[in-house]
């Protein structure tokens, strides 16, 4: 393996550990002894490859946050094709990584957010460029929907994608309680329900 790919692979794990740690701890609640301890570094080595704790955590938000919102959230609704239904299959999908993964609790960005906020503007700020991006490509995605037929002209598409946020985020907090899969279920029965009700109606001839 190539000195950079190793470089990579180390950079990697190292974010997901410290991402896992942050999380369950809080970031305010972890010392730079406790990331050494979890990652098993030497202050040297951790140094070397990060300038402080905060700086830590901003690559964990640039390297694996923004990279997993895309992924999960953005990518999966770019297109031209029916955004109601897009959304249908990228909220599933997203969800079910909270169905069977008993560390996938939770929605990160946000809580995050509830912690640093009035706490640490420039985390902050990469956290809510993150959201500021989701909520931008819901509603163009929403936008192109009314456009291309699929949605009902009076739809308000800036309100429509602050409402399926939300909702996105306070399901992710309850299925970390408890009967995640019941609670998914449940969830989208509901979006698509509401769906149904801002979808064009055909119009008979």
């Amino acid at each position: 393996m190539s000195t950079s790919l190793k470089r990579m692979a180390t950079m990697q794990r190292m974010q997901v550990t410290g991402l896992e740690l942050f999380y369950t701890k809080g970031y305010y609640n972890t010392s730079v002894d406790d990331i050494l301890k979890e990652l098993s570094l030497s202050k040297g080595a951790f140094y070397y490859h990060f300038e402080s704790k905060e700086d830590f955590f901003i690559q964990i938000i640039e390297g694996l946050l923004v990279r997993k919102a895309y992924g999960m959230l953005i990518e999966p609704i770019e297109s031209h094709d029916n955004p109601l239904e897009k959304i249908t299959n990228c909220f599933d999908n997203a969800l079910e990584t909270a169905v069977h993964n008993e560390t996938d609790f939770g929605f990160a960005i946000s809580n995050f957010m509830s912690e640093f906020n009035g706490r640490n503007p420039k985390i902050m700020k990469h956290l809510q460029d993150i959201m500021k991006i989701w909520e931008v490509n819901l509603v163009t995605a929403l936008q192109k929907g009314k456009f291309n037929g699929y949605i009902d002209r009076h739809t308000d598409c800036e309100a429509v994608a602050v409402y399926l946020m939300s909702s996105y985020i306070g399901i992710r907090t309850l299925m970390a309680e408890s009967t995640p899969s019941a609670r998914k279920y449940r969830f989208m029965s509901q979006l698509k329900q509401y769906f149904r009700s801002i979808e064009q109606k055909q119009v008979n001839a």
